[in-house]
């Protein structure tokens, strides 16, 4: 009943704040509700173009009629039978008092978790749209929205491009409601906060910003609002749109803003102190300020043991160096620095390409821009056949490529070994921005060689030095180099160890832990003749500590020689 009672105020109370129907605050552009319910509903079948799955269930109360208009494919037709129309039907006494008791009794009467109070069509109108119902009294100049919202969505599965081998096996959805539900089932903390805008003029997509009160800072708060609300577009399909129009250097090849499916990385990111964006209607959160490191780490590195971490981590960035320089360093020697190879193998090399009719630089370009078309291939065929085909594919072309001497097979190894460590990286978008970066180091390398590589590297670092996020730098902790940020980048610290948050995004609460949680062994007091925990005696530790000294074992009951 208390939950009931507040409702009914807080309804009372938007009821008089509500302007008058002839009056002039009602926005421009704004159509007032009507008393006549009649014209009311013909305004909403003509601004809605009778659509097919629009109903209007009209019943009769105390002797005046209304309706409860919904549509259909958007709405929970068990809870609107249970929670609207059943109550409806059963009200059958006429009300007393005056127009607002009617409306106070009807709210009262319904059992639905969220009813607002309404005077203008365009805010119906986009309830509707958003699935809930709308009722309507004939004589009344205001309107209900209820809330019925209920349509078909997929269950919560693994991420299909982020696999885990170790942690939560969820990943988001399509539907906002169980994406929220997901963050807030890991982060029970009342500084939890997410807001609610609409993008897109036709499509008016819910998006969610999603941050803890408190640790982020307030100037990223302010300037993602910023750029957020100056967003005219007619539609927002998906969370790349807003990527695309956010970003602060939209020429780059490099991702500014991180996405990812798992729950735990948006959760864990948010108590770094970033800020998460969910999109309705795509299963992928975006993550500010993107981080070049952030995006070579994933969330498998914080679940395993933190030696096995490093070395993972390591080969990690080995794998990003083979993927980039792999090829450019291939053509690189084979065209100008022979001398730099061992004799046997520039030999081997250089017999295989004997018969190969064209440059290095030129076979190098081939066999990339193929290998491009094979990923391209696999991906848009169907699930059943892509597999088998791109295997086939590239073992069938890569063999016949070779006996045909258009490719030479030291060629053929190097791609497939780029290709195998271009997979390595944890960042999709990461990923496709180092494969599109391999093909002008190539061509650097056929015209410069070394000196072009380096060349390409330096204005690489120059460019990923200079690229700030939120005001953040995007090498950061990196560059600038910061000491205290080298535990969690190229090796993870144990957990004990990492006592502070990234500087450059926390900085409102650095602390992340408590000091002096080093797990450390403590003796045990034990009485004379109990058991160790492992099942050993006193006796039995005893001769264990004699075999460690080089003294003969000595049992219970004799005497050491």
């Amino acid at each position: 009943m208390g939950s009931v009672w507040r409702t009914l105020k807080r309804l009372w109370q938007q009821i008089g704040k509500m302007p008058s129907s002839n009056g002039k605050d009602q926005g421009q552009g704004a159509i007032a509700v009507s008393p006549s319910l009649a014209g009311n509903l013909g305004y909403l079948k003509k601004a809605l173009g009778a659509s097919e799955d629009l109903i209007s269930r009209e019943l009769s109360l105390g002797g005046r009629r209304l309706a409860v208009i919904y549509l259909e494919t958007m709405v929970n037709r068990d809870a609107l039978q249970r929670d609207i129309l059943h109550p409806l039907v059963r009200l059958q006494e006429k009300p007393n008092g005056g127009e607002a008791n009617l409306i106070l009794r009807l709210c009262k009467s319904l059992a639905v978790g969220d009813i607002k109070a309404e005077k203008e069509f365009t805010r119906l109108i986009s309830g509707l749209l958003d699935g809930a119902a709308v009722l309507m009294v004939d004589g009344y100049d205001l309107a209900l929205l209820l809330s019925a919202e209920g349509w078909e969505k997929r269950p919560v599965e693994e991420p299909g491009t982020e696999a885990a081998l170790r942690g939560p096996r969820e990943g988001f959805t399509e539907n906002l409601s169980t994406n929220i539900s997901l963050i807030r089932r890991r982060l029970r903390t009342r500084e939890l906060r997410f807001e609610a805008i609409h993008l897109g003029r036709r499509t008016h997509t819910r998006v969610v910003i999603a941050y803890l009160e408190g640790l982020t800072l307030p100037g990223i708060l302010a300037e993602l609002r910023r750029r957020l609300q100056r967003i005219d577009i007619d539609g927002v399909l998906e969370s790349g749109y807003i990527e695309e129009l956010i970003e602060e250097a939209p020429f780059s090849p490099f991702p500014q803003v991180d996405r990812t499916e798992r729950p735990d990385r948006v959760t864990a990111d948010l108590l770094q102190g970033r800020v998460a964006i969910l999109t309705d209607g795509t299963p992928f959160a975006l993550i500010i300020p993107g981080n070049l490191i952030a995006q070579m780490q994933a969330p498998d590195d914080y679940y395993e043991r933190w030696p096995l971490s490093i070395g993972i981590r390591l080969f990690r960035f080995l794998g990003i160096f083979i993927a980039l320089l792999l090829p450019a360093i291939y053509v690189a020697f084979t065209t100008y620095h022979q001398e730099m190879l061992p004799t046997p193998l520039a030999i081997a090399i250089a017999s295989q390409r004997e018969a190969v009719p064209y440059p290095a630089v030129v076979e190098a370009l081939i066999m990339q821009i193929v290998f491009e078309i094979l990923i391209e291939a696999g991906i848009r065929l169907p699930r059943v056949i892509g597999p088998a085909i791109s295997i086939v594919g590239a073992l069938v072309i890569g063999e016949a490529a070779v006996r045909a001497s258009l490719m030479s097979a030291a060629m053929v190894i190097v791609i497939s070994a780029t290709a195998i460590s271009s997979f390595i990286i944890p960042s999709v978008g990461l990923n496709e921005a180092i494969r599109m970066l391999r093909l002008p180091l190539i061509l650097l390398a056929g015209a410069l060689g070394l000196l072009g590589i380096f060349a390409g590297l330096f204005t690489t670092l120059i460019h990923l030095a200079s690229l700030r996020n939120f005001g953040v730098l995007y090498m950061s902790p990196l560059a600038p180099f910061t000491w205290r940020g080298q535990k969690d980048v190229v090796v993870r610290v144990p957990w004990w160890a990492m006592l502070w948050r990234p500087r450059t995004i926390g900085r409102r609460d650095l602390q992340r832990e408590k000091p002096g949680q080093h797990p450390q062994v403590r003796a045990v007091n034990r009485q004379p003749g109990e058991e160790l925990e492992t099942g050993m005696s006193r006796g039995g530790a005893k001769m264990i500590r004699g075999r460690k000294k080089g003294r003969p074992a000595v049992g219970r009951g004799q005497k050491r020689p």
